[in-house]
C-alpha cells in the first residue's frame, strides 16, 4: 500500500499557502518524494502561465488554486474556483487549466473540479499579486 507524503508549497499568501497543500501520494521512499516534489513545482508552474485575460496576474498568484494533488502514478486532482460566477472565461479557463496541467511531464491524467465555496476573495491573492495590482 503506498504511503502519503505531504508536500506545503510555498505561497506568499496565495489559496494554497492558507487553505490547503499539494499532495504527492507515491511509495513512500525518498526518490519518490524528490519526484513528487519535482512534479509539483512543474504542475505549479504551469499554472502560473494562465492568466485571466482581464487581470495580468496569473491565476495561481491570484489565488484561484485551492487544492492541487498529484498520486503516484501522474494522476492530478485540481479543485480551483474563479473570481466570479459570472466571469467571462468561466466557458475557457478551467479547460486551459486542465490543458496546462496536463501538458506537464509526468502527468498522466487530470480531473478538475471548479468550485464556488469557499467564495474567492481578493485577501487569497499572494502580496506580489497584491503590489502587481495596487492593493497596497
Amino acid at each position: 500500500m503506498n504511503e502519503q507524503a505531504e508536500h506545503q508549497v510555498a505561497v506568499a499568501g496565495g489559496a494554497l499557502d492558507d487553505a490547503a497543500s499539494v499532495t504527492a501520494a507515491g511509495a513512500g521512499g525518498a526518490t519518490d518524494e524528490a519526484a513528487g516534489t519535482a512534479l509539483e513545482a512543474a504542475v505549479v508552474e504551469a499554472l502560473k502561465t494562465v492568466y485571466d485575460p482581464e487581470i495580468p496576474v496569473n491565476i495561481y498568484e491570484l489565488g484561484l488554486i485551492y487544492d492541487l494533488t498529484i498520486d503516484g502514478e501522474g494522476d492530478a486532482w485540481v479543485k480551483m474556483t474563479l473570481t466570479s460566477p459570472n466571469c467571462p472565461v468561466a466557458g475557457s479557463l478551467p479547460g486551459e487549466v486542465q490543458a496546462k496541467v496536463a501538458s506537464v511531464a509526468g502527468i498522466r491524467q487530470v480531473e478538475l473540479d471548479l468550485v464556488w465555496d469557499p467564495a474567492w476573495n481578493p485577501e487569497m491573492m499572494s502580496e506580489a499579486a497584491k503590489l502587481e495590482l495596487g492593493f497596497f
